[in-house]
């Protein structure tokens, strides 16, 4: 069937639906709450926390320019948690309600 032909206030009702809402919601937002207060803990520590920021490590690298570089793996690291539980739990639940859904046609 196509999109066309879906009855989406049954998939809106189902709650199957809204249990896979709910969880959606609570991961994207704790992983934003994640990204958000590691994204700030570098102007935040770089701003009251110069001397640490500031301790060299190896040459002209130091803990502030390790921390800043940090944000890349955070990032993907959030990525991949999101991925791994859309894939293992979101698209299961996501083609369940829209098998049922063709089945209420």
């Amino acid at each position: 069937m196509t999109n066309g032909n879906m009855n989406w206030a049954a998939i809106d009702a189902d709650p199957r639906f809204q249990r896979l809402r709910k969880k959606k919601n609570f991961l994207l937002w704790g992983l934003m709450l994640l990204a958000m207060t590691y994204y700030f803990l570098l102007p935040v520590g770089a701003a009251y926390h110069h001397d640490l920021f500031a301790t060299p490590v190896w040459g002209p690298v130091n803990i502030g320019l390790l921390f800043a570089l940090s944000q890349f793996l955070v990032a993907w690291a959030i990525a991949w948690a999101y991925a791994r539980q859309a894939n293992r739990e979101f698209d299961v639940l996501a083609e369940e309600i829209k098998r049922h859904a063709h089945t209420i046609q």
